[in-house]
């Protein structure tokens, strides 16, 4: 989805901005349409009618807040850059923030939207590790399989089984991506 731009880009920053604002001062319990508004500077129902409600809000700023700020580290080989990013990955969305994040991009997300939209930053970022692999000349999974045998399983784990989310558990999850979807040879 593209970002808007001129006074609605304006107007999403300054909401955005201040939902972030008033959760660090006062906690997320004082986030209402009304202290938002007036913090950012507009009328609640211009929050109203961009974003339907409160939860929908929350969810639009969660799917900002876990887009990925820069591409995926190079390391050599697609079993290393692999490696990085799913250990990045899963210690980013564990985390405390990060599961609240995911919590409210899902929440106010009706028609499943931001959930689309949160799978595709993770599936742009494998698209990347798989290009510079391919240019190396290393053999690749699609990106949909390393999404089933990788992201799928953590994203499962951090939602319903928190307990050993290692490095190491990511790690296993790339070395069954890598050997179970390698071409016969």
């Amino acid at each position: 989805m593209a970002r808007p731009g001129g006074r609605s880009a304006r107007v999403q920053e300054a909401v955005h901005a201040a939902v972030r604002e008033l959760e660090a001062e006062q906690g997320r319990e004082a986030l209402t349409v009304p202290a938002v508004a007036a913090r950012a500077g507009v009328t609640p129902s211009t929050i109203y009618r961009r974003w339907g409600d409160l939860q929908e809000l929350l969810s639009d700023v969660a799917v900002e807040r876990l887009r990925p700020e820069e591409a995926p580290a190079d390391h050599g080989s697609l079993h290393a850059d692999l490696s990085a990013w799913a250990r990045h990955f899963l210690d980013e969305m564990a985390s405390p923030s990060g599961r609240a994040y995911i919590r409210d991009a899902l929440l106010g997300d009706p028609d499943g939207a931001n959930a689309g939209q949160c799978s595709a930053y993770a599936a742009d970022q494998v698209e990347v590790i798989l290009a510079r692999a391919t240019e190396r000349g290393e053999e690749v999974p699609g990106v949909e399989a390393v999404m089933d045998l990788v992201v799928a399983p953590m994203m499962y784990r951090i939602l319903f089984r928190p307990g050993r989310l290692t490095a190491a558990y990511a790690d296993h999850l790339v070395q069954t991506a890598l050997t179970s979807v390698a071409p016969p040879r």
